[in-house]
């Protein structure tokens, strides 16, 4: 084992929806333990940029909208060309769409299904194409706790991150072999935009606080170690894992 197995020096990272919320502190972790960063999102990502710049490590910002899977190989051959490499892969992209079930629409089923799961795996299949060559890698997808239970109002993104519970499982089985791990980190209740409608919500913020042991809302920065740990050789032997950081709310 390596003296520092958490270290990611000389390691290529590509995290999509980094320019704000998980994905940004996630980019911003994984290059404070050494990783060059290629982040995508559809934004602008000059904080991102600069939070990472301040690590001391190389970043390169892709513009993509991972609505479709178009985008894809233009994500694996601009990291490739602006860092030389390609060695973890976060698919932390994700959006919601919130209604009943009974009134839930086509459009927004596609529109979470295209982003949360269709793009996610076809960038994995892209970027493990690249990491089989190089003799390995890690794949790290964003899960929820939707990956373990129904929710209310959210049917495709519930479906999506259920879905995404299982191509990490399906993933591993076929690449571990290959030099690949892949895993999965499900956050719990995390203070960013796509929670904001329940933080307002006085009764359902109360009520999610009252689940959590911690008590307390997640922070971004809260997600940065799992991270750190499933993308370094110190998780070598996890594949297929689901890993919940989510301040004990499964433990309820």
């Amino acid at each position: 084992m390596a003296a520092n197995p958490f270290s990611l020096d000389g390691k290529v990272a590509v995290v999509t929806g980094a320019n704000t919320g998980l994905g940004q502190a996630i980019a911003v972790a994984l290059a404070q333990a050494g990783a060059d960063v290629a982040a995508v999102g559809r934004s602008g990502m000059d904080e991102t940029a600069a939070a990472v710049a301040a690590t001391g490590r190389r970043f390169h910002a892709v513009s993509a909208d991972l609505g479709s899977t178009e985008p894809v190989p233009r994500i694996v051959a601009e990291t490739v060309e602006a860092l030389g490499g390609l060695d973890i892969l976060v698919n932390n992209a994700g959006i919601i769409r919130r209604a009943d079930a009974l009134d839930f629409t086509e459009a927004d089923w596609d529109a979470v299904m295209d982003v949360n799961l269709k793009s996610a795996f076809f960038l994995s299949q892209a970027c493990a194409r690249v990491m089989i060559e190089r003799g390995g890698g890690k794949i790290i997808n964003i899960a929820s706790m939707l990956s373990f239970q129904g929710g209310i109002r959210v049917a495709s993104y519930t479906a999506s991150k259920s879905g995404i519970a299982g191509l990490t499982k399906l993933m591993a089985n076929e690449w571990a072999g290959r030099g690949i791990n892949v895993n999965a980190i499900a956050p719990g209740y995390f203070a960013t935009n796509n929670t904001a409608a329940l933080q307002a919500d006085e009764t359902r913020n109360r009520d999610i606080l009252a689940r959590i042991p911690a008590g307390r809302w997640g922070r971004p920065e809260d997600l940065g170690g799992a991270a750190v740990f499933l993308a370094s050789s110190a998780a070598d032997y996890m594949h297929g894992a689901v890993v919940p950081v989510d301040g004990g709310w499964l433990a309820r």
